[in-house]
């Protein structure tokens, strides 16, 4: 019996333990929310509230993958792994990545470029293979083809078991920034392709919380108050001041984020019902049957979005 308490007792001084283990899947390219997003999960792993196990970037921006290594290594975690979508059809740098080549090219990082990234869906298979089971949270902040090809995935080097097995296996919750309701169409579930969308929440059984567009259009960051407030050398700083120079930006990807601290005070979810994606990316919040692991969030009563965002904004001040 004292054996057995001695070793549960270092199994509680082991390093992360009782920290949720994150990984996150993010179109880090054409919006800013994502860049404060990504440095919100630096933040909560250095308060020991995550263990920050990778970063899949879903993006046909051949600097998106360079540009999260960038942050990455500004915020000490150079080593992070970072997976990018690999054998996608076109890889192009749009007028409308406003800050992803830039920020590759000034900041130090790890990657020369994304050929040097990992693969994303060897990556989510070796970090969830590796985790005990029922342990990773998944936030996907961009569109659903990354995960969809891992969910499609077969048996490989890192465990015999197919993506899905391996989700149900190895993950806790999904937080997901994407859906607009109680209907409506959103871009992360229709751009640049529905299906994958329609495929995830066709296969996906484990629980999962949907932070829908209606919700982070309410809260501001990126403003005035988060310039004061961050040094001219940080990427954050860089990456907001190229995309509109300060002017503010609407929270989606954060409030995702967010999700992942003791979030009661601001946002309620809503349980009964389930969420269907029509084959165009339109979705709609039904209630003729509920499903047991689904829900989308909403403002509690009396919820401050502008407290909410000073909270975003102060948690990447640096």
């Amino acid at each position: 019996m004292k054996f057995t308490i001695f070793l549960f007792l270092i199994w509680l001084a082991l390093p992360g333990y009782g920290q949720q283990r994150v990984i996150l899947d993010t179109d880090i390219d054409s919006d800013v929310d994502d860049v404060e997003a990504l440095a919100m999960l630096h933040t909560l792993a250095d308060q020991k509230k995550i263990r920050l196990l990778g970063v899949v970037v879903t993006s046909p921006d051949p600097y998106a993958a360079t540009c999260t290594s960038a942050i990455n290594s500004y915020f000490g975690r150079s080593e992070l792994p970072v997976g990018f979508l690999k054998n996608q059809k076109q890889l192009v740098h749009e007028t409308r990545y406003r800050y992803s080549q830039q920020i590759s090219e000034e900041f130090p990082r790890r990657l020369k470029s994304h050929e040097d990234a990992e693969d994303a869906v060897s990556l989510y298979r070796r970090l969830l293979a590796k985790s005990p089971d029922a342990s990773v949270v998944i936030v996907t902040i961009g569109h659903l083809s990354s995960l969809q090809a891992f969910l499609q995935s077969g048996p490989d080097k890192y465990s015999p078991m197919d993506g899905k097995a391996l989700a149900e296996k190895k993950v806790s919750r999904w937080l997901c920034m994407g859906g607009l309701f109680p209907e409506g169409k959103e871009a992360n579930f229709y751009f640049p392709d529905p299906l994958p969308t329609v495929y995830c929440l066709q296969h996906w059984s484990r629980p999962v919380t949907f932070a829908g567009w209606e919700v982070g259009k309410e809260i501001t960051t990126g403003g005035q108050y988060l310039k004061n407030r961050l040094s001219e050398k940080s990427p954050v700083y860089r990456a907001y001041q190229l995309y509109n120079n300060f002017a503010g930006r609407a929270s989606w990807d954060q409030v995702a984020v967010l999700l992942l601290e003791e979030s009661d005070k601001y946002f309620d979810t809503v349980t009964q019902g389930y969420c269907h994606v029509n084959d165009d990316g339109t979705n709609q919040w039904r209630t003729d049957h509920d499903s047991p692991h689904q829900a989308y969030l909403v403002f509690r009563p009396g919820a401050n979005p502008e407290e909410i965002a000073r909270l975003m904004d102060d948690m990447v001040s640096r």
